[in-house]
């Protein structure tokens, strides 16, 4: 999760690369989504939608894109901090032209629409920070169970949705324990469940989200930072016994070299090389779990 420890591990990044947060994000802004992903191999044709979707709290604003034809396995992908943004759209956009109806989500939506931040922004910023550090306090494990059920329930009523497979969810940073809660909110319904960076996957609370494990069925993928294990080295081994207890497949990797946030081509410690590889373990896991 972002903290003052994995920040203070970004700045150290920054540093060594002669670069400040602010002249960071400068540069991403300028650059926008000119950050290109490699080509997707036999990429589908698309069609991409912003939509809206009434949950028990409100109405949250959504980005929906599929293959432009068919129906499709469905993914819930659950942002990081900074929300629901250009780099997520362009993450949702290349995972619907390798074949699935995808529901990128604003986890914000009770406060603000999105952007919550502007394009550049960084949790670097003491200015990003204090716009959306009170947003993410205001989210619990409550609002993720009834969050994840409106969207999968939005998911099923789509045409451009297989409703005879299995549905995956993805999630980075905070959208970690979304994930693991989403799979227990609709046990029947989804298929797999990956995390990226993902914080507070396991913790002492008693609502700690490996302890729903046991009530899932999901094949699960846990794409760990390098700072994040070191930092909490016992996370991994609390889910790979959990996993084993309930007889679950399981793939748990701590990325060498990473750190918090590696993944998204917006942030200031991408590590193009480690997310590829992640990104081409998403893919195994969407393909083998979702039927």
């Amino acid at each position: 999760m972002c903290d003052e420890l994995t920040q203070q591990d970004a700045d150290d990044f920054l540093r060594r690369s002669g670069m400040t947060r602010r002249q960071f994000g400068k540069l991403s802004a300028a650059a926008g989504m000119a950050v290109m992903f490699p080509p997707v191999a036999n990429a589908q044709a698309v069609t991409e939608t912003d939509i809206e979707i009434t949950t028990p709290d409100g109405v949250a604003d959504c980005y929906f894109v599929h293959p432009a034809s068919g129906q499709h396995p469905a993914v819930l992908v659950w942002p990081d901090i900074l929300g629901l943004r250009p780099a997520k759209r362009a993450m949702g956009m290349r995972l619907a032209q390798s074949g699935y109806s995808v529901l990128v989500v604003n986890p914000f939506y009770r406060d603000a629409r999105s952007p919550v931040v502007e394009e550049g922004a960084t949790f670097g910023q003491p200015e990003t920070r204090e716009i959306v550090l009170p947003m993410a306090r205001n989210l619990n494990a409550d609002t993720h169970f009834t969050d994840a059920r409106a969207f999968v329930g939005f998911l099923d009523q789509q045409a451009a949705v297989d409703t005879n497979r299995k549905m995956g969810t993805t999630g980075y940073c905070m959208g970690g324990p979304m994930v693991m809660r989403t799979v227990a909110a609709v046990p029947d319904r989804l298929g797999a469940g990956a995390t990226f960076h993902g914080g507070g996957l396991a913790t002492d609370a008693d609502n700690s989200p490996h302890r729903l494990i046991p009530d899932t069925t999901a094949h699960m993928l846990h794409c760990v930072a390098a700072n994040d294990d070191e930092n909490n080295p016992d996370a991994k081994n609390i889910l790979r016994d959990a996993y084993a207890s309930a007889s679950l497949p399981a793939e748990i990797e701590v990325y060498e070299g990473t750190l918090h946030g590696w993944c998204p081509p917006d942030s200031a410690v991408y590590n193009e090389a480690q997310a590829e590889r992640a990104w081409s373990r998403l893919l195994v896991l969407l393909e083998t779990a979702l039927g």
